[in-house]
């Protein structure tokens, strides 16, 4: 009489195995999604103050007072820049999921947005500040345009 070797896993014992680490996937997938969409939006909030604290810094250091026009050239490429951590080399540039641009609506008048580059995976929520120093938001679907101020756009409510 022979007797076996009985060596390694059966196939049943590796399907489960494989079951468990699927099931533990898709628990936790949607989980670090959310988490990360939530960590973008908190950086945008953060962003755009940072940059409305730049274009008031721009607007103080010059001769004549004006708004910066562009976040590339006027905040982030002046020498010492006013801002850091964007990437762009002209205005809208980057940063975690959103897409930042400025716009000089007249020389008193400024608002600066946030949009998320993909909406519902970088972000679900739209961001704008302008010179009262008050912060707007909105569905990312509706987001906040170039060319106007933050209040009445797409329903944007003020933010705490």
């Amino acid at each position: 009489m022979f007797t076996k070797n009985k060596k390694g896993f059966t196939l049943v014992e590796i399907m489960i195995v494989v079951a468990i680490i699927a099931l533990l996937a898709a628990i936790s997938i949607p989980g670090l999604l959310r988490s990360r969409m939530n960590a973008n939006e908190s950086n945008a909030i953060g962003s755009v103050k940072t940059l409305s604290t730049g274009a008031e810094t721009f607007r103080s250091a010059q001769a004549a007072p004006l708004y910066p026009a562009d976040i590339a050239v006027d905040l982030v490429g002046a020498v010492p820049p006013y801002v850091t951590g964007f990437v762009g080399a002209a205005d809208p540039v980057t940063k975690s999921g959103y897409t930042f641009s400025i716009g000089r609506n007249t020389a008193n008048t400024y608002t600066v947005r946030a949009n998320p580059t993909t909406v519902g995976t970088t972000g679900n929520r739209a961001f704008c500040v302008d010179e009262t120093g008050l912060m707007y938001a909105t569905t990312a679907a509706a987001g906040f345009v170039d060319t106007a101020a933050c209040i009445g756009q797409g329903g944007a409510t003020q933010l705490q």
